[in-house]
């Protein structure tokens, strides 16, 4: 295709499709050596009744999964207590984020969410030409009920809620976002991607709050980021109309027979979570010790601030050269943190094990920094 021809094909799209850059395809491909601490995976396999549900689902990979995946949806009203017609199941809660903004939003309307939180939300706004608010929670990490009520975000189309919250990890209590339904007339959207994590959760408010809609993902504490399945909860009138704009055939088989048999199985994954909690308490004691700032999580991850005169990019960085993967935010106000996920006891202990060298060589005199450095290039290099 000519250029002319290519820009007259790119004059065609929309306005927000023009905004977006076309994504390379040449970035390189995940190193697989290392260890990987920076997407909130819970690293563990499924256990062995699940996995054979998995299995069984490949036996039919010739069907088309349900439609409205009817059977996933009835599984999950009988684990968590709620009516069929309240549920709507999909691939991942991210698929079920991008219903909810397609729903909601037009051009020129506004989201509220809670800052810092998850970054992929303002593209969702801004795929609908809507804008994007980000209200901030102080330092205390509460919930400002009196600002999103009243503030800028008092007309927002509806008000996104992250709790356990990301990247912070911070939980608010369930009273306070009641009291913010309790006032409000518009939507809220309470992802609870990592709530099995805390100490409570606000599923049980979707029969008396009409404009609450509560998601839930299988990533993050049942092991399945790779099979993508997520809930959203809520009253049958919203929840109705969103299955009507999901896609057909929207989940897998195998999505299905695990969301199933995760369902019938939770009990399975206690020992799991008590592994993740119990490690995220060991490494929030060991990056103390180093001298970082952790903000007290109730998720599978720490948020870190780093020492005194160092930033999270430098860390991250550090880290990465001993092949120990970790997120950092470039958003302002994050800049000197690393968001670390809590993974396998090995991992943790890999983890930490290279967070204490990097940490020893900076007390180091500049000339034994330096040869501290080269020997350790040289034995990577072996």
């Amino acid at each position: 295709m000519s250029d002319a021809k290519m820009q007259s094909v790119l004059s065609s799209l929309s306005q927000v499709a023009r905004q977006l850059e076309a994504l390379p395809s040449d970035r390189p491909a995940p190193d697989t050596s290392c260890v990987k601490l920076n997407t909130n995976e819970n690293p563990f396999p499924l256990p062995t009744i699940i996995m054979q549900s998995a299995i069984a689902a490949l036996e039919r990979q010739y069907l088309y999964p349900e439609d409205d995946n009817i059977s996933l949806r009835e599984a999950a009203a009988n684990a968590y207590g709620v009516s069929k017609d309240q549920v709507i199941a999909g691939n991942g809660s991210s698929e079920l984020l991008g219903l909810i903004y397609r729903a909601f939003l037009a051009p020129g309307d506004s989201v509220a969410m809670m800052s810092p939180g998850f970054s992929f939300n303002r593209k969702l706004a801004m795929l609908q030409g809507a804008q994007f608010l980000e209200i901030g929670c102080g330092e205390a990490h509460s919930l400002p009920v009196e600002q999103l009520l009243f503030g800028p975000a008092k007309d927002a189309k509806f008000i996104l809620l992250a709790n356990p919250n990301n990247p912070t990890g911070t939980f608010v209590p369930v009273a306070d976002i009641e009291r913010l339904l309790a006032q409000s007339d518009r939507l809220i959207v309470l992802d609870e991607a990592y709530v099995d994590f805390a100490p409570d959760n606000g599923l049980r408010l979707i029969d008396r709050y009409s404009n609450l809609l509560v998601l839930r993902t299988f990533s993050k504490s049942y092991a399945t980021a790779g099979v993508r399945v997520g809930f959203g909860f809520g009253h049958p009138e919203i929840i109705g109309r969103l299955r009507n704009i999901q896609n057909v055939f929207n989940m897998n088989v195998i999505g299905h027979a695990v969301g199933i048999s995760i369902l019938a199985h939770r009990d399975a994954y206690a020992d799991n979570h008590k592994h993740i909690k119990r490690e995220r308490q060991r490494v929030t004691l060991a990056l103390l010790q180093l001298g970082f700032s952790v903000a007290p999580s109730h998720a599978n991850f720490v948020l870190a601030r780093a020492p005194a005169g160092q930033d999270g990019s430098w860390w991250q960085a550090a880290l990465e050269r001993q092949k120990i993967l970790v997120a950092f935010f470039p958003d302002k106000g994050l800049e000197n943190y690393i968001r670390v996920s809590i993974g396998t006891k090995e991992q943790m202990d890999a983890f930490l094990a290279a967070a204490r060298d990097i940490s020893g060589s900076l007390k180091m005199p500049r000339s034994r920094r330096w040869a501290a450095s080269g020997s350790a290039s040289a034995l990577r290099g072996r």
